[in-house]
Order: C-alpha cells, then sequence, then structure tokens
C-alpha cells in the first residue's frame, strides 16, 4: 500500500493518496488545488476509484469538484455531515469567501461501513467531536493498516471542537473508539506530521485520562 501526502489549500490539510500494485487508488480529503495530485495519478497510470472525506469542512473540500470532474468516481462521506457539502455556512467556506458548494451526488456512509478498492479494505469508525459525521478510515492491505484521521487526532493533538457541531465529550469517546488498536498503527492526520497510535496514547494531552 502506497500512501503520498499532499498538503493542500491555504490550511495546508493534509490530503491523501493511496494505491494498491495494481494501481487502483482513493484520496481522502481533497482540501484544495489538486494539480499535483492529478500529476502524480496519470503519472503513475492510476485508477482512482474513490474520494473519501473525513469530514464536511471547507478546508477539506476545496478541491473535490476538480477531482470529481477529472476522474469521474464516487465520492463518500458520512450521513451527518452531507448538509455541509452543500451549504457554504455550514462548511465555513462562506465565511473566507469561497462559497465551496459540492455539485455531484455523494454516498453517505455510516460507522462500520467497509469500502474495497482493489486490494486494499477500507472500515469507516464514526468518530464525531469536531463535528458530528467526522470519521476514521482504517485501511488494511494484507498485514498492513493505517489510520486516515483527518481532524479527530492530530500528532499530541486533537481536532478543535469550538466550531458549530464540536463537542469535546464527545471527541473524547471517539478517541475511545480507537483504544484497542495496536500501539504501531499509523496515523495519517488532516493536519500536521504523521504519528502512531502508541505515542498519542502515551503523550496526547487530550487522550481520555481513564484510558492511560
Amino acid at each position: 500500500m502506497r500512501i503520498v501526502r499532499f498538503p493542500l489549500g491555504a490550511l495546508l490539510a493534509n490530503g491523501y493518496l493511496v494505491y494498491d500494485e495494481l494501481g487502483k487508488a482513493f484520496f481522502v480529503d481533497p482540501g484544495g488545488d489538486p494539480d499535483d495530485v492529478m500529476a502524480t495519478i496519470d503519472g503513475n497510470s492510476l485508477k482512482l476509484e474513490w474520494i473519501l472525506l473525513t469530514h464536511g469542512h471547507a478546508d477539506h473540500i476545496g478541491g473535490l469538484n476538480a477531482l470529481r470532474r477529472r476522474y469521474n468516481c464516487p465520492i463518500a462521506i458520512h450521513e451527518r455531515d452531507a448538509q455541509m457539502l452543500i451549504d457554504p455556512m455550514k462548511n465555513l467556506s462562506q465565511f473566507t469567501g469561497e462559497n465551496i458548494k459540492v455539485d455531484h451526488p455523494v454516498h453517505l456512509l455510516s460507522d462500520g461501513d467497509e469500502i474495497e478498492v482493489g486490494s486494499i479494505s477500507i472500515l469507516v469508525i464514526h468518530t464525531p467531536g469536531h463535528t458530528p459525521g467526522s470519521v476514521c478510515y482504517l485501511a488494511s492491505h494484507g498485514n498492513e493498516k493505517a489510520l486516515f484521521s483527518g481532524d479527530t487526532i492530530f500528532a499530541l493533538s486533537v481536532g478543535r471542537t469550538d466550531l458549530p457541531g464540536g463537542d469535546f465529550s464527545v471527541l473524547e469517546s471517539s478517541l475511545m473508539k480507537l483504544e484497542g488498536m495496536p500501539d504501531d498503527l499509523r496515523i495519517f492526520p488532516g493536519h500536521g506530521p504523521e504519528t502512531t497510535l502508541g505515542r498519542e496514547r502515551r503523550n496526547n494531552p487530550f487522550w481520555p485520562r481513564e484510558a492511560q
């Protein structure tokens, strides 16, 4: 499983291109101009099969329309964040003058859904708190696993909960859903560097106290 990170948009939100040995690919969170993403997809003769959104904030969906128009692949978001894609007030783009609206149909996700992309299996884990429909995607390829956490958890931090729909106590409960996963699980967050679950359990000041 190959993972390529793209810092996108004004807030440098991490977008991730993930693909298997046969070139079947998905992309997580196209937050800004996807020209570099498309150059990588085309340059490696990849087939983009899904665009997966961890949540509906503008800094994670800013390049969605352009990427979807180029590759005509399905878009997926948790059902509780779906309205954010068509409402610039809810996705917060109205406050920056962008007024982002997604003009394509979307596939609505629920906790526990699974998506197959080539030889990669992707489990949807509903982790509300940053937004009501925030999710993490647990991608598995043989014995290799990776968690794409969006703004649920960062290296030594978590996503803010003071925006509309945010709730810190709900976010703590979401972190507890990750508690049983292995220490060496690689986490690819929505902002900042890669980390591991064990590092966050031991050192993240926001990790729920009862889990430590």
